[in-house]
């Protein structure tokens, strides 16, 4: 069972992930444990079941850790990513050869603990925002080396939506590319002469002059940065409606609210993909 708004990662994103993960723990003898203990001949059936609250996401990544090692590994999904879930709610069932179900586990966990944890986070945030706004959450490119793709998906399965995903997809011009272009108008100026029209250009202000000078050249998108929420609605205003506008800075789930009711149309925030606490999820024999 999935979310059916959610559109699944394609596999030829996530297995490279995924087999880097097991061939780390495989190492150069494999699971000496498991295979000195558990006999070939032997299966098991097993549940992957939530432990506390939250927001399910990596099942995918989960399944074929599973898959990579033995092929007869039968997964049925319960709680796809996306769903809410409670202690004791069945996330997947598995059946098949025991050595293969065990030697996956902590690799399939791994993946699908600090998922869910990331997308548990985006939704709360979510939920806190949505009572005084139209804003969306959004991440940002603060994730974990190799792992950006499943992040931005957990973003997603939270209910959040998706920043840029690296330095090619868009021009986020920030406060280090202003001090060494000489100030806002010639940095989006040398954006705008550089790239394609179908590139967006995004610029980072920390003040409302700053704001104003970046209306003034037609900036697609203004990150409006660590402002109160009395300066943000001012910026706000200013806008008009001329740009999209993004509140940054040091956003938790306390104060996202009063962001929110500023009239911005984006709140980014780093934290949910790089401290994420994970969310318990464990294998348990069936």
């Amino acid at each position: 069972m999935r979310d059916t708004d959610l559109v699944p990662l394609p596999r030829l994103l996530v297995e490279p992930i995924v087999r880097a993960a097991l061939l780390e723990d495989l190492g150069r003898a494999g699971d000496v444990t498991t295979d000195a203990i558990v006999p070939v001949s032997a299966r098991m059936n097993a549940v992957i079941a939530a432990r506390q609250d939250g927001v399910i996401s990596g099942v995918d990544a989960a399944i074929i850790a599973f898959e990579l090692i033995d092929p007869a590994v039968r997964v049925t999904v319960e709680r796809g990513d996306g769903s809410r879930v409670a202690p004791g709610d069945v996330v997947v069932r598995l059946s098949g050869p025991a050595r293969a179900i065990i030697t996956a586990e902590r690799v399939a966990l791994n993946l699908l603990c600090r998922m869910s944890g990331v997308a548990t986070a985006t939704a709360s945030l979510v939920d806190a925002a949505r009572p005084h706004g139209k804003a969306r959450i959004v991440c940002t490119r603060k994730t974990t080396p190799g792992l950006r793709a499943l992040e931005k998906h957990a973003v997603r399965a939270g209910g959040g939506s998706n920043h840029r995903f690296g330095l090619d997809d868009a021009v986020l011009i920030k406060d280090n590319h202003v001090a060494v272009a000489g100030g806002i108008v010639p940095a989006i100026t040398r954006a705008r002469a550089y790239a394609g029209h179908l590139v967006k250009i995004e610029v980072e202000v920390d003040t409302l002059a700053q704001l104003e000078e970046a209306l003034s050249v037609g900036a697609d998108a203004v990150l409006l940065d660590n402002m109160n929420p009395e300066q943000l609605t001012r910026a706000v205003a200013m806008i008009g409606g001329r740009a999209i506008s993004e509140a940054s800075g040091r956003i938790t789930r306390e104060t996202v609210g009063a962001v929110a009711a500023s009239g911005v149309d984006l709140i980014s925030c780093g934290w949910i993909t790089h401290s994420a606490p994970i969310i318990d999820l464990g294998l348990d024999d069936a």
